[in-house]
C-alpha cells in the first residue's frame, strides 16, 4: 500500500463545495507529541483504507480547553470553547471522531452547554464499527500471535463515559492473549495524566503512579500495554522506562495495533 497519507483539511474541502462525513479532531498531544503522532498516522491509515471521507481543521483546531477546565482556569476555558465551536459550526460539522478521550469527554459533555452540539465517537468505537461493518479486515493478528496484551482504561474513556468493550473488542482482533491488569475496568487506575497533572510535577509521595501501574502489567506478564489515550501512552511508556522494561513491554496504542494487524 502507498504511504502517502491523505489528510484533506475542512477548509480545502470548503473551497470546493465539499462536506466530510467526518471532521477528525487531533488534539494537541496527536498534533505536537512525537510519540501520538504514531497514533495520529494511524487513525489515518485506517481512515483512507476504509476510504471514509474525513477532514482535519489543521491550523484551525485549537485546544479544547481540558487542561485550562481541570486547572480551575473556567475563564480560558470557556474562550477555547468558543472558539471552537464558532469554528465547528461554521462548516457546519455534525460528526465528529477523536483519538484523545480528554477531547472526547469536553466535546461531548460540556460543548453543549456553550451552544456546541455534536456527535463524537472515540477511535475505538469508530475502528470496531469499520471492523464489524467488513470495511476494514484485521488479517488475524499473527503480528501479536502468542504474545499477552493487557489493557489500560484512560479515565474518561472509561469511568468518564462508560467505554470499556469497544477498546477490548478490538484486540481480540488479534489473536493474541488478552490479560487483565488487578486494577481494570470500573476500578482501573489512571496513568497520573489527568486533571492536568500532565503538565506539572507530582506532588511528594512514595511512588509515582504511572510506576505503580506499570508494576500491574507486570504482574500479568503482559508484552504490550494497549492504551486508547495519547496522555496515557506518554505516561506509561514512562512508567516502563522507570521499570526498566524497555525491550520487554511495549506501549502501544490500539489504533496502531490494528493498523499494522491490517498491514497498512
Amino acid at each position: 500500500m502507498s504511504n502517502t497519507l491523505k489528510v484533506p483539511t475542512m477548509a480545502e474541502m470548503a473551497a470546493k463545495g465539499e462536506m466530510p462525513d467526518i471532521l477528525f479532531w487531533i488534539g494537541c498531544s496527536g498534533s505536537f507529541d512525537d510519540r501520538a503522532k504514531k497514533i495520529t498516522k494511524a487513525i489515518v491509515k485506517i481512515l483512507n483504507k476504509c476510504e471514509i471521507s474525513f477532514a482535519v481543521l489543521g491550523s484551525e483546531e485549537s485546544c479544547t480547553g481540558d487542561p485550562a477546565k481541570r486547572a480551575g482556569n473556567e475563564f480560558l476555558f470557556q474562550m477555547q470553547a468558543m472558539q471552537n465551536i464558532q469554528v465547528l459550526d461554521g462548516y457546519g460539522i455534525k460528526k465528529i471522531v477523536t483519538g484523545c478521550p480528554h477531547c472526547f469527554n469536553t466535546i461531548k459533555n460540556e460543548y453543549p452547554e456553550l451552544g456546541g452540539n455534536y456527535d463524537i465517537v472515540h477511535h475505538s468505537q469508530l475502528i470496531q464499527g469499520l471492523i464489524d461493518d467488513g470495511k476494514l479486515v484485521v488479517e488475524g493478528g499473527e503480528t501479536y500471535k502468542g504474545r499477552k496484551i493487557t489493557y489500560h482504561d484512560p479515565c474518561y474513556l472509561g469511568r468518564g463515559n462508560g467505554i470499556y468493550e469497544a477498546p477490548r473488542e478490538l484486540l481480540k482482533k488479534l489473536d493474541a492473549e488478552l490479560v487483565e491488569m488487578r486494577h481494570c475496568r470500573q476500578n482501573a487506575l489512571c496513568c497520573g495524566a489527568g486533571g492536568a497533572q500532565m503538565f506539572k510535577e507530582a506532588e511528594r509521595g512514595n511512588k509515582e503512579i504511572n510506576t505503580l501501574r506499570t508494576e500491574e502489567a507486570m504482574e500479568v506478564k503482559a508484552n504490550v500495554i494497549a492504551t486508547a489515550c495519547p496522555f496515557c501512552k506518554t505516561m506509561m511508556a514512562d512508567g516502563v522506562k522507570n521499570k526498566n522494561q524497555d525491550g520487554k513491554m511495549e506501549v502501544i496504542d490500539i489504533a496502531e495495533l490494528i493498523a499494522s494487524a491490517a498491514d497498512l
